[in-house]
C-alpha cells in the first residue's frame, strides 16, 4: 500500500470554509490516516509506504506523534516504511525522533539508504529530507545495486517533484526508469498520477481545499513473478469538486434554483462545492438570494453568478433607436450572434451603455 501527504495537524488556516469545517477537516485527517492503516491490516499488505509529509512539523505536538506511534504500533503484522518530507522534515529537532517506534516501523534517514526484508525478497529504498527545500538532486550520482540485491524485489519511496526546475528535489523520468526498480512510491504531489507500471504519486488520500479536485486515495498494488501491478483506490471521505451549471433565457428562477440542486457530480450531502452559474439570465431574475434558497441541500456550497442579463433585442432596439444603444443593437446583428463570444460582447456592451443611459 503507498500513501503519503496526510498532513496531519494542518490547520485550515487559508481556506474558504467556516472553521467548524476546519476543524471537523482536521479530525477527518486523522480519521482517514487511521482507516488506511487498519484497511492494511485486513488485507495483510506486507508493507504500507509512506512518501513524506505525514504530518504538519510546525503544528504537530509530541502527544500528536505518540498517537502516530500507537496506531502503528496496533498494526504488527506491517511493514511500515516512512520518508519525511519537506513539511515533516528529519532533523535533530524532529518528532520522528522522540519517541520510541515499534519494530514494523522503518524510518529512512537524510541519506539514500535501504531496508533489506530477506523473508519477503525485497529490498525498499529511501531518503527523508532534513529541510524544507532541495533545489539540487544528486541522490542517484554513484547508485548501484548491491550484488546480492539484485533477484530481490526492488521498491524505492521518494518525496520529491518531477520537474527539472523545482525547489523541492528535481527528479525526472528518465532518472527513475534507469534506476530499474519494481515500484516506485512518490510523495509532494497532491494529484495521484501513474506514469507507468512502476511509478506513481499517490496524491493525498484527503483533498485539503479546492486545489485538490476530484477524487482521492490511496495506490495498492502487487509485485509477483518480477511483474507490478497496482491501481488508485479512492479512499477520502470527502471531495471537493468545481461545477459549471449553464443557464438560458428561457429559465425562470425556480428551473436556475433545481438545476442547482439535481448536480450529478459526487455526493452533495458530505462533499464540497464551488458552482459557478454561466450563460444568461432573463433580465429581471435576482440570484443574489439563491445560496440561501439551496445551502441546505448541501454539506458546503459556495456560488458564483457569472451569468449574463438576457435582453429582449427587439424591444431594446425600439425603445433606443434614436440613441447609442439602438446603433450598438444595430450594429452586433450583423455579426453572428449565435456564437458565444460575439453574444457575450453585445451582453456586456449593453450592460455598460444601459447604466449610461439610465
Amino acid at each position: 500500500m503507498h500513501t503519503g501527504d496526510i498532513h496531519l495537524g494542518l490547520k485550515f488556516n487559508k481556506v474558504s470554509f467556516h472553521k467548524d469545517k476546519a476543524v471537523m477537516r482536521r479530525r477527518e485527517l486523522w480519521s482517514t490516516f487511521e482507516r488506511i492503516v487498519n484497511y492494511c491490516t485486513e488485507k495483510s499488505v506486507d508493507f504500507l509506504l509512506i512518501a513524506g509529509d505525514l504530518f504538519e512539523y510546525d503544528y504537530f505536538t509530541i502527544g500528536d506523534i505518540k498517537r502516530v506511534r500507537d496506531i502503528f504500533m496496533k498494526a504488527k503484522g506491517i511493514n511500515i516504511l516512512i520518508v519525511a518530507g519537506n513539511h515533516d522534515i528529519l532533523n535533530n529537532k524532529s518528532l520522528y525522533n522522540r519517541v520510541e517506534w515499534s519494530p514494523n516501523v522503518t524510518i529512512f534517514q537524510n541519506k539514500l539508504e535501504k531496508k533489506v526484508f530477506s523473508d519477503l525478497n525485497t529490498v525498499i529504498y529511501g531518503y527523508s529530507w532534513d529541510r524544507s527545500e532541495i533545489a539540487d538532486n544528486h541522490l542517484f550520482d554513484n547508485f548501484e545495486y548491491e550484488h546480492e540485491d539484485n533477484d530481490k524485489n526492488k521498491m524505492l519511496i521518494l518525496h520529491g517533484d518531477i520537474n527539472k526546475e523545482s525547489k523541492y528535489l528535481p527528479l525526472t523520468l528518465d532518472e527513475l526508469n534507469k534506476l530499474n526498480m519494481d515500484y516506485i512510491a512518490l510523495g509532494h504531489i497532491h494529484k495521484p498520477i501513474i506514469y507507468n507500471d512502476k511509478i506513481a504519486y499517490c496524491g493525498s488520500p484527503e483533498p485539503l481545499d479546492f486545489g485538490e479536485l476530484g477524487e482521492r486515495g490511496i495506490i495498492q498494488g502487487v509485485i509477483e513473478n518480477g511483474k507490478t501491478k497496482f491501481e488508485f483506490l479512492p479512499f477520502s471521505m470527502r471531495c471537493f469538486y468545481e461545477e459549471d451549471i449553464d443557464i438560458d433565457g428561457n429559465m425562470g428562477y425556480l428551473d436556475i434554483k433545481e438545476k442547482v440542486k439535481s448536480i450529478q457530480t459526487g455526493n452533495p450531502e458530505k462533499d464540497f462545492y464551488r458552482i459557478y452559474l454561466k450563460g444568461y439570465a432573463q433580465n429581471d431574475i435576482s440570484l443574489e438570494n439563491l445560496y440561501e434558497d439551496i445551502e441546505e441541500y448541501f454539506y458546503h456550497v459556495e456560488l458564483f453568478d457569472e451569468t449574463i442579463p438576457d435582453y429582449d433585442l427587439d424591444a431594446l432596439e425600439v425603445l433606443h433607436k434614436d440613441n447609442i444603444v439602438g446603433q450598438f443593437i444595430r450594429n452586433m446583428k450583423g455579426k453572428d450572434l449565435n456564437k458565444r463570444c460575439v453574444k457575450e460582447a453585445l451582453y456586456i456592451g449593453l450592460e455598460v451603455l444601459l447604466k449610461e443611459v439610465y
